[in-house]
């Protein structure tokens, strides 16, 4: 039965489940052998080629969108974060800074949020304190900071 399938969409078909490991596999290296298999399959469309040549046009191919490519598009697939804090400092160097409550602060309460620095932060304060009201950075505990109004 496979015997009867025309090899160029066998390519295309390899290349398309081979880029679809990469959702398993970590790396993004899979999805460049995958594209160079559906581009051979492509090719194949328009030229008829050998087994071999086949072999070396997939290999050839494949390295060169993996070295030309790669460190490029593996850039549209990191995330993006603002505002962060520089190398090498802890958050005790931040006491004083300011941050936004977004929950209300009870005193004593495991309830209240305050966002700093593009990250929302367990907060507790002697006084109650509203959401919305730009609170100062006492000091640290943990995953908790001590805030002020």
């Amino acid at each position: 039965m496979i015997e009867n399938i025309p090899p160029q969409y066998v390519w295309i078909v390899l290349g398309v489940v081979i880029m679809s490991m990469e959702l398993f596999l970590p790396g993004f290296i899979l999805c460049f052998f995958g594209l160079g298999a559906v581009l051979t399959g492509l090719l194949m469309l328009f030229v008829p080629l050998g087994i071999n040549t086949q072999l070396v046009l997939f290999t050839i191919l494949s390295i060169v969108l993996l070295v030309s490519f790669r460190r490029y598009a593996q850039g549209y697939f990191t995330g993006r974060v603002s505002k962060t804090n520089p190398p090498n400092s802890s958050l005790e160097t931040h006491t004083g800074e300011t941050a936004i409550v977004t929950q209300d602060i009870i005193p004593n309460s495991p309830h209240g949020k305050v966002e700093f620095h593009g990250t929302a932060w367990n907060a507790d304060a002697d006084v109650e304190i509203k959401a919305g009201t730009k609170v100062t950075i006492i000091e640290r505990h943990d995953l908790t900071l001590k805030v002020k109004p």
